[in-house]
């Protein structure tokens, strides 16, 4: 089967664009900051010639946990000094620890790459006045980023063509057939986003506009990816959000039914394919983070990764199966590395068919209700 995809935004959104760029008495315009790369950097490893670098992703490092923190510090100074770590969002809600995150990856990994996730853009525990909104402190981050060395544009790293995704999810990414059976909690109750984050008044996540506005941010890299594919022949994309519902279990299956309302986009799937085509090949891979869950399936000809470190909770519980097995090793020898496992929800997919029409509540999640 072949996924349908939403078109990609016609005149009509980007007419949409175009008003963030006008004048307002009350606040400075929102617009896109521009990069101005023409073409994909070229960079070679400090490996040697005979071997390319390996490529690690791990997603969700919440290093506002101190737990997390300390996980991170002790990771090797020595073990991957010639490879690439990628970064699927969710580093820390402050911007302190943010920086001393990403200072502690770029000390241990030659190359890093990352893109924002929601918790990245919360506004939460920050002086009145800081930040604008959401959308200002993602552009702190990338400025950050740029100082630092961490890369959030593509770049070609010794033959490995290496492109960062920018998304946000919309509630229309779900299509499955709600649970009606038990009270579930509004979004707004269940999602700190919606308090957490700030946003200029043209952009909601309650509609289209900013899965438009961050997918759009992707057209700068446009030349970028067309040379990527023109010249390599291992592509590794990576996003925060889910580019298909698939990737998450059922709702059936979730103690919040109405996760996948929160997780994903259209437009990214759309993006993906553009980029690894519309069957995929042997070697297209994209990685994402955001629920916490570990993933490793190939749907329509694309291998999908997910590699979380999640909440200390959520480790010592092993629902993402633990950390000894953190950072993931996506690429090595010249590859796309073995099947990430154990997978629980993805080698459960493997073996049994996904039933989106069916709404009977899992025992653990019916349990969960009735208590």
């Amino acid at each position: 089967m072949i996924v349908r995809f939403l078109p990609f935004p016609s005149s009509h959104h980007w007419n949409y664009y175009s008003k963030f760029h006008l004048p307002n008495p009350n606040k400075p315009p929102i617009k896109f900051k521009s990069k101005c790369f023409l073409n994909p950097t070229h960079i070679l490893s400090s490996s040697s010639s005979s071997s390319s670098p390996r490529v690690f992703v791990i997603s969700d490092l919440h290093t506002d946990y101190s737990e997390n923190m300390s996980w991170i510090n002790s990771l090797s100074t020595h073990q991957y000094q010639k490879d690439v770590l990628l970064v699927p969002g969710d580093v820390a809600e402050t911007y302190n620890n943010f920086i001393s995150t990403m200072s502690l990856l770029k000390h241990r990994f030659q190359h890093v790459f990352y893109v924002p996730g929601n918790h990245d853009l919360w506004c939460r525990h920050h002086p009145d006045n800081t930040y604008t909104d959401s959308i200002e402190k993602m552009y702190q981050l990338l400025d950050a980023c740029k100082r630092l060395g961490i890369k959030t544009s593509p770049e070609i790293i010794d033959g490995i063509g290496i492109i960062p995704l920018f998304s946000w999810y919309h509630e229309s990414f779900d299509t499955e057939k709600d649970i009606t059976s038990i009270r579930i909690p509004s979004l707004e109750m269940a999602c700190k986003d919606f308090h957490a984050c700030k946003w200029p008044r043209e952009l909601s996540s309650r509609d289209l506009s900013l899965a438009l506005y961050f997918d759009a941010m992707n057209e700068e890299i446009y030349e970028q990816i067309k040379e990527i594919q023109s010249v390599c022949r291992q592509i590794i994309s990576f996003s925060h959000f889910l580019p298909r519902q698939e990737l998450c279990p059922e709702k059936r299956m979730l103690f919040y039914p109405n996760l996948p309302k929160i997780i994903g986009s259209n437009y990214l799937e759309n993006r993906i394919r553009s980029i690894h085509g519309d069957f995929g090949s042997k070697s297209a891979c994209h990685l994402f983070g955001h629920t916490h869950f570990c993933w490793d399936a190939v749907l329509d000809g694309i291998r999908y990764v997910q590699a979380p470190l999640a909440y200390p909770k959520e480790r010592k519980r092993r629902m993402n199966g633990g950390e000894n097995w953190l950072p993931f090793c996506i690429y090595a020898n010249g590859g796309l590395t073995g099947k990430l496992s154990p997978c629980y929800w993805s080698d459960y997919y493997s073996d049994n068919l996904r039933e989106p029409e069916n709404t009977e509540l899992a025992p653990w999640v019916a349990k969960f209700y009735v208590r």
